[in-house]
């Protein structure tokens, strides 16, 4: 299951994102943390805090998922262009998940293997706390991080097939595309 840009462009359709926004991803190390007047937008986001969604992407997708830098890349910059409140509750989530990881395992997420990452998202009970983007690491990371990558890859067309919606909302393709939709083999009983 190969994700594209294309399906990150979906994706954003879904979020009501017109494509194109202005968030610039920053190839000098920075983590959008930096004030504008010392030259650097507050609309960067940092590659760090890119390769950090991605690393926990490869986490929650499913296993047999590729292309999710791409993706994820692609995704938030358009995703966090026009939401500056948003952006910093990403980029501040993913820095205080990173200092964990670095803690814990001594070693950044990207370099954690898939299930050390795993362990470290279950560790701080990720998968079983409610999303808040005002509460706890957990909850904060569960609703900037999670939340958001889980959203992005089911409301595109390749994530979208794997549950069934052969036409995610925002991504074109009209009446033709469910006349077409396999959802389910036809049986002898009906559909399975």
């Amino acid at each position: 299951m190969n994700l594209s840009r294309r399906d990150a462009l979906a994706a954003l359709a879904a979020t009501g994102v017109v494509a194109g926004g202005s968030v610039a991803l920053a190839d000098d190390g920075t983590d959008g943390n930096v004030d504008p007047a010392d030259g650097v937008p507050e609309n960067v986001i940092g590659d760090d805090t890119v390769a950090i969604l991605a690393a926990v992407g490869s986490v929650v997708y499913p296993d047999a998922t590729t292309g999710i830098d791409p993706f994820v890349e692609t995704y938030v910059s358009g995703r966090l262009s026009d939401d500056p409140d948003h952006r910093r509750g990403v980029v501040d989530a993913a820095a205080e998940l990173d200092a964990t990881a670095r803690d814990w395992f001594d070693a950044p997420v990207t370099e954690l293997d898939r299930s050390t990452c795993d362990r470290l998202l279950r560790e701080l009970g990720v998968d079983a706390v409610d999303p808040d983007p005002e509460g706890s690491l957990s909850g904060r990371v569960r609703f900037y991080i999670v939340n958001e990558l889980l959203y992005a890859f089911y409301s595109s067309p390749t994530g979208g097939r794997l549950v069934g919606i052969e036409n995610p909302v925002g991504y074109p393709g009209g009446t033709e595309s469910y006349r077409r939709a396999s959802m389910g083999e036809e049986t002898e009983h009906g559909r399975e």
